[in-house]
């Protein structure tokens, strides 16, 4: 089952930057993101105060999401030192 997609204000904010300035890692993130639909459950999930989201990694970006029942919440895209603050 390919789920449909859903986007945090932030992840929205921080891929139109992206795509703004930084066409080649928007492309990467574009297809990465159609591979996290089909598979969700192939990511690994977090522990501690970030439970109930999963990470995917995009060279040393990472991409964070929660598997809702019939969506993808795609909550956030940022730096690996950044993305567990």
């Amino acid at each position: 089952m390919k789920y449909m997609a859903d986007f945090s204000d932030e992840f929205l904010k921080i891929a139109k930057k992206l795509k703004k300035n930084d066409i080649k890692l928007f492309k990467r993130l574009e297809s990465k993101i159609d591979e996290i639909l089909e598979r969700p459950e192939h990511y690994k999930p977090l522990k501690g105060n970030m439970k109930g989201l999963r990470r995917v990694h995009i060279g040393s970006f990472v991409i964070l999401f929660e598997i809702k029942t019939k969506y993808l919440k795609f909550v956030t895209f940022k730096h690996h030192d950044k993305a567990y603050i």
